[in-house]
């Protein structure tokens, strides 16, 4: 049985939000509102991350038990066939889920998993020192926070624009990366590899990609565009890695337009909400 900690608004057709390694659900607080003028909108934590628990004893953070957890996910959110949303590590995690008909489309931003092997090492490099960073003593995590300046220049790996992110919100990201007992499995996972080799979804798909990303720099779109050639590709323009924050109108346009074209050609009838808002089980 796998419980998440998520956030739910809105009404239509469902469309779950993921987020990358690290990360917790408010990375899409800017776009919910957007989204949810449109569909039943879920946020969620990933297990061992946000305030989701870990993975029962026994399951694993690669890929295939990943797209285990998501079905199960699902149902207990009982959805079926859901939009999805993913950033990142969450954006690979899309289009597996689109590849193996879990989903009824799929918006990857900057995703995980279209990189050579120097990128990964670089990538993985970059998150492990921003991990090391937030478990750093508590109160030179505070100090930063509370400096605009110094707040700016340590999220400017992230966002085009890190002058965006408020003290509330850069505390409790940096919380979340500190505590998220996920990110050391998933840094194991890929280690190992963690690249998309999947089967190219039949599904709406839009791979879209921040100009000015700097965890995943926008070169590995041309990886993508090759490995999912059916796929819409589209750049954001003066957008970071994470680009909710840089530009909220055009990442919901992008993902808005994506669903868009699946319920057009299939439509699916939203389902019931759980009674209970708090968890999926």
């Amino acid at each position: 049985m796998i419980k998440v900690n998520f956030e739910r608004r809105g009404s239509g057709t469902p469309l779950v939000l993921v987020h990358g390694i690290g990360h917790r659900w408010q990375a899409w607080r800017p776009v919910l509102d957007l989204l949810a003028e449109r569909h039943d909108v879920i946020a969620m934590d990933l297990p061992g991350f946000g305030l989701s628990p870990a993975l029962p004893p026994g399951r694993t953070y690669d890929l295939a038990s990943s797209m285990t957890m998501l079905a199960e996910v699902f149902d207990g959110f009982n959805v079926f066939r859901p939009h999805i949303a993913g950033n990142s590590l969450g954006g690979l995690l899309s289009v597996e889920a689109a590849g193996q008909g879990l989903v009824s489309s799929a918006t990857a931003l900057s995703p995980a998993g279209f990189w050579d092997n120097s990128d990964r090492v670089r990538a993985l490099s970059m998150l492990r020192m921003m991990r090391t960073s937030a478990r750093g003593p508590r109160f030179a995590t505070d100090v930063i926070a509370n400096n605009a300046r110094l707040r700016a220049a340590t999220l400017a790996l992230l966002y085009a624009h890190p002058g965006r992110v408020d003290r509330i919100t850069a505390m409790g990201d940096t919380a979340a990366m500190r505590n998220a007992v996920g990110f050391t499995p998933t840094m194991r996972t890929g280690r190992r590899g963690f690249s998309w080799h999947g089967t190219e979804p039949t599904v709406p798909v839009t791979i879209a990609w921040g100009e000015k990303d700097r965890i995943l720099p926008p070169r590995q779109a041309q990886r993508a565009a090759r490995l999912l050639p059916s796929a819409n590709h589209v750049r954001l323009p003066d957008c970071g890695h994470v680009p909710m924050i840089d530009d909220p109108e055009l990442v919901a346009r992008t993902i808005l337009d994506t669903c868009a074209r699946a319920d057009t050609a299939h439509p699916i009838a939203p389902p019931a909400k759980p009674k209970n808002a708090a968890e999926a089980s």
